[in-house]
């Protein structure tokens, strides 16, 4: 095939408007849920309910990259989607500041805002995973998914510290200001990345795309989803994503009250304690982008096998935060660097995965299956801190002592994390095989499901 591939410097675009996304997100689930809670005295569960709405608001992402499919472009949804997302986050701002004196009317404004939010990242985030899907060559998959996950977490990062130096002291007026030039940078820096960008992958590929979409343009969006869903292999992906998405988000809101509670660390420890477990996930991420490189060229194991073997160890690991919880001599610190390993490792590895089996679906569906695939890693994210938290108060009122309540919640995690590592494991050994999408030249589909 003649089509050019993204080199680094497109990746590293790529990365950039990931952590522009990123920055704008982790000041509307972060500080806005900080003002709303202390300064304004609003029950936690209103910011809880809010970030909860914008990953329901992401089941639309397969819709999102459906129309990214028939348009064939990604480029416009990825800049439509920047600057909802910047409106969104600026009417937050305004209505954070609105319930001070006016509540229920600034919970609606809020509400609004939240959608438009889930919106942008859906439509944003769902184009650039497609648009790595078609243009990153295999054996640089792993290493570019590393990067622009690294760079949304720089974001993230930067993005917080900043902010958080120019609102202090706190005054509705410096948060609307630095809310609204956040949203201006964000969309030019998008803009400037975008620029020339899908024309880098050259006119064979704007050719293949077209070939591959002709059929796809006279599909509804039903149609095509259903398309994707009768595919083994995309829909095993889709359950895997959702099971090992909801062990990894259900553990991340009750580690540090377990170590809290369970081992007497102060506010100051458990939150070093977190910053231990992102470093982990930084290693394990580190080692999937060398595995899959194209200088070691599966000598460390391939993807797929980091992929299982990431779930395994998560489930180990999380098996050890069982014991910890049960024995206060249990090298907690170790345990949490090695789930952070463990979970950087197996999320890169999905990540190449996913950009793999959204090319192996035929040009003109990758939008449409990252979309289902997105879509069900924003359910399993809005029901995990639910679910989580939901299951350790039950665990609490049902068995009484903490130490063997938080033993409970851990054991269910290891148990999905394992379910996840069998997922995974059919789809590294072909027990489930994706349905062949074949073209005559008049694009119409001849293909059938293999055994």
């Amino acid at each position: 095939m003649n089509t050019p591939f993204f080199g680094w410097f497109q990746i590293i675009r790529l990365g950039l408007i990931q952590a522009c996304l990123g920055a704008v997100v982790v000041v509307t689930t972060s500080t806005l849920n900080r003002i709303m809670v202390v300064e304004l005295a609003l029950p936690a569960l209103l910011p809880g309910f809010l970030v909860a709405w914008h990953y329901a608001v992401q089941m639309v992402r397969p819709r999102m990259g459906f129309g990214a499919d028939k348009g064939r472009r990604c480029t416009p949804w990825m800049m439509g989607g920047m600057l909802v997302l910047g409106v969104g986050g600026v009417m937050a701002a305004t209505a954070t500041v609105w319930m001070a004196s006016q509540p229920l009317y600034g919970a609606l404004m809020a509400f609004l805002s939240f959608s438009l939010i889930g919106l942008g990242v859906s439509a944003c985030g769902t184009s650039l995973l497609a648009l790595m899907a078609k243009q990153v060559p295999e054996h640089r998959r792993a290493p570019a998914a590393t990067t622009v996950w690294m760079m949304m977490i720089l974001g993230f990062a930067v993005t917080a510290g900043v902010v958080g130096k120019l609102i202090d002291p706190y005054t509705p007026q410096v948060l609307l200001q630095v809310s609204a030039g956040l949203s201006v940078v964000t969309a030019l820096l998008t803009a400037v990345c975008l620029w020339g960008l899908e024309k880098d992958a050259g006119p064979a590929a704007e050719n293949e795309r077209i070939v591959g979409t002709e059929r796809l343009q006279k599909q509804n969006f039903k149609e095509a989803l259903q398309e994707v869903w009768t595919d083994p292999a995309a829909r095993t992906f889709t359950v895997f994503v959702f099971m090992s998405m909801l062990a990894y988000s259900a553990q991340d809101l009750i580690l540090e009250p377990f170590a809290g509670a369970v081992h007497g660390f102060t506010p100051g420890q458990t939150t070093q304690l977190s910053g231990w477990h992102h470093m982990g996930v930084l290693i394990g991420m580190l080692a999937v982008a060398g595995a899959g490189s194209a200088w070691v060229r599966g000598r460390l194991g391939s993807v797929q096998a980091w992929m299982v073997g990431g779930c395994l160890m998560s489930a180990l690991a999380t098996v050890g935060l069982c014991s910890s919880a049960l024995s206060a001599d249990w090298p907690l610190k170790a345990n949490v660097v090695f789930l952070g390993v463990a979970n950087g490792a197996f999320s890169i590895a999905a990540i190449a995965t996913m950009m793999r089996l959204a090319g192996e679906g035929g040009a003109g569906r990758e939008g449409t299956r990252m979309g289902l695939w997105g879509a069900a890693q924003a359910a399993a994210f809005g029901l995990g801190g639910l679910l989580g938290t939901a299951a350790s108060d039950l665990a609490h009122a049902l068995l009484g002592e903490q130490s063997t309540a938080y033993a409970a919640v851990f054991g269910m995690q290891a148990l999905m994390f394992a379910m996840s590592a069998a997922l995974a494991a059919r789809l590294r050994s072909g027990v489930v095989r994706r349905t062949p999408i074949i073209f005559d030249r008049s694009s119409m589909l001849k293909g059938g499901s293999t055994p």
